[in-house]
């Protein structure tokens, strides 16, 4: 059984498999940081100063009683809340991987188009069997040697 297993594991496939993963989560916090220090900022500069991360509603008040400025003091306090900033944050997140994967699906999708084989032009000329001569497809006589062709 550990034989078959260390087959599977060192083949091809699943060692590409794990390359993806890891890349996969490289780049997932790479777009979680583009979103949260990258794009999110101006976008709440522009409507009036909005922290997105700190947007949420408070459902049941913690054990210092609220208003709470920020979501980790109402998450210190131990209020239950609904964080619906860090949420706009994850979709946006989720837009722009799944934008990019997209763009990547196309991309290969094009390569594979232009790598596949194109058929074989259809023949032009035949060779005449009796003088050996390059004459077109269509002729019933050749021309140089005058012999009637089937």
């Amino acid at each position: 059984m550990l034989k078959e297993f260390k087959e599977f594991a060192v083949k091809g496939n699943v060692i590409d498999m794990a390359v993806g993963i890891i890349i996969g989560a490289a780049f997932g916090t790479i777009v979680k940081s583009l979103v949260a220090d990258v794009i999110m900022p101006p976008v709440g500069l522009l409507l009036g100063n909005v922290d997105f991360s700190n947007l949420f509603v408070v459902l049941k008040e913690g054990t210092v009683p609220g208003p709470y400025e920020t979501l980790k003091a109402a998450q210190d306090a131990g209020a239950v809340s609904l964080n619906y900033g860090t949420f706009l944050n994850t979709i946006i997140s989720f837009l722009i991987v799944a934008f990019s994967v997209f763009i990547l699906i196309k991309n290969v999708n094009r390569f594979k188009k232009e790598e596949a084989p194109k058929p074989a032009a259809e023949p032009t000329t035949k060779e005449c069997p009796y003088c050996f001569s390059t004459i077109p497809i269509k002729a019933t006589k050749c021309p140089n040697c005058t012999s009637q062709l089937n």
